[in-house]
This record gives C-alpha cells, sequence and structure tokens, in this order.
C-alpha cells in the first residue's frame, strides 16, 4: 500500500467498525502475495471498500472511467491503483489491464452478478468473471458481504448506521478448466467461462453469517 491507499484503508476501517459496527471472518484465507480475484456479491457502492479493508493488503479496484474525468477525486483513484473500466466492466481495455495486475502478482475484486441485487439477494452469474478468471493464473476467493444493502441501496444518498459484515471463503483453484480451455472447441468454452461463474456464486451462496444474531438480507 502507498501513503494515499493506506490513508484510505484506514478511513474506510473505522467507518466500518464505529459507523456500521461490522465483523469480518476468514480474512487469514486472502493470500497477502500470490495473485487473486476476490469474487463477492454485490448489493452497495459500500461493497468494495469493506472487502478491501478487511485484510492488510493493497488491491485494485474497478472504477467507471468517467469519475476519472473529476480533477481531485481522479487523481486520488490513480493514486489507488484503480482500474478504469467501462459502465459493465466489459471492456477490452479494462480487461487487459485486470489481466495485467494480475499477472504482476496483484489483486482484484470483480463482481459476478455484473450489476448490484435490486434487493439484497443473489442474482445469477455473468460469464466475465468466468473468461477473466480462465485467461488468468490467479486464484479465486469467494467473499459474501452482508448488511450493506440496508446501510446505503440505491435510493439513499447518505449511508445509515447499519450492521455489516464481510466473510471470505476457501480459495478456489481452476487450473484444470484452464488447461482444458487451451484445447477445446469455442462452443465448450463459452460453456467453460459460465461453469466457472456458476461454481463461484455457488461457494458465495453458502457463506453464511457466523453468528445467529446476525441477521441479513
Amino acid at each position: 500500500m502507498n501513503f494515499s491507499y493506506r490513508v484510505g484503508w484506514h478511513v474506510f476501517r473505522a467507518f466500518y467498525r464505529f459507523y456500521c459496527g461490522w465483523n469480518v471472518y476468514n480474512a487469514e484465507r486472502v493470500p497477502l502475495t500470490a495473485p487473486v480475484i476476490l469474487a463477492c456479491n454485490h448489493c452497495s457502492i459500500l461493497d468494495p471498500p469493506l472487502v478491501g479493508s478487511g485484510f492488510d493488503r493493497g488491491i485494485n479496484y474497478l472504477a467507471r472511467k468517467s469519475l476519472f474525468r473529476f480533477p481531485v477525486f481522479g487523481r486520488l483513484l490513480h493514486s489507488w491503483s484503480a482500474i478504469p473500466v467501462d459502465r459493465d466492466g466489459s471492456g477490452a481495455a479494462g480487461l487487459k489491464s485486470i489481466l495485467e495486475r494480475l499477472l504482476a502478482g496483484g489483486a482484484i475484486i470483480l463482481f459476478p452478478e455484473g450489476t448490484r441485487s435490486p434487493d439484497g439477494s443473489l442474482q445469477p452469474a455473468q460469464a466475465g468473471i468466468g473468461l477473466t478468471v480462465i485467461k488468468s493464473t490467479a486464484v479465486v476467493v469467494p467473499v459474501r458481504v452482508f448488511g450493506t444493502i440496508k446501510a446505503l441501496n440505491r435510493d439513499m444518498v447518505i449511508p445509515r448506521p447499519r450492521h455489516v459484515a464481510v466473510k471470505y471463503g476457501r480459495p478456489m483453484n481452476f487450473d484444470a478448466l484452464r488447461a482444458e480451455a487451451m484445447t477445446c472447441s469455442k462452443a465448450r468454452l463459452k460453456q467453460i467461462y459460465q461453469q466457472v461463474a456458476d461454481q463461484i456464486m455457488a461457494e458465495i451462496g453458502r457463506l453464511q453469517p457466523c453468528e445467529d444474531k446476525e441477521t441479513f438480507p
């Protein structure tokens, strides 16, 4: 982490701890040096910094290209090594940048659902994350956030002090499917992308709150 990122990391941790009363589970499952894809469900704009604040490692966030046009905010995003992407994150330039960061040993947060859930429930996974996984060598850590849609949903401007939590799953390895993808047909390749996406989403769905008193959508 550089100085700018470290400051932001501490600010977000303080916000989630004191304003939201957060819980973090199994952060030790995130590799601190190897390339890793953090694959998380998506309910709120609070999700990316919540996932990234749970462990002591700098990660690469994705941000819409339009956000880089604002002078101060744009410089901040650059200082955090954020990756500019199209609105849906599927552009070729964005994918190239993501793979370059992973090849360099970096960590990336991706959302298999592609967009925020309207009600907090898990949505079907899109094949895009499968493509990224297959073209990289990174391990995949499934992640699930809880409570963020109650703290800040699409209709809110100011976050509410609601309890949130983040839970990290066990790393997933897709070397066998990567090997198959090198020689299979195009039709099978598309199936592999979706198969990987579905497997990741299934693991996210298996992550549940660790305390009975925690109730989340």
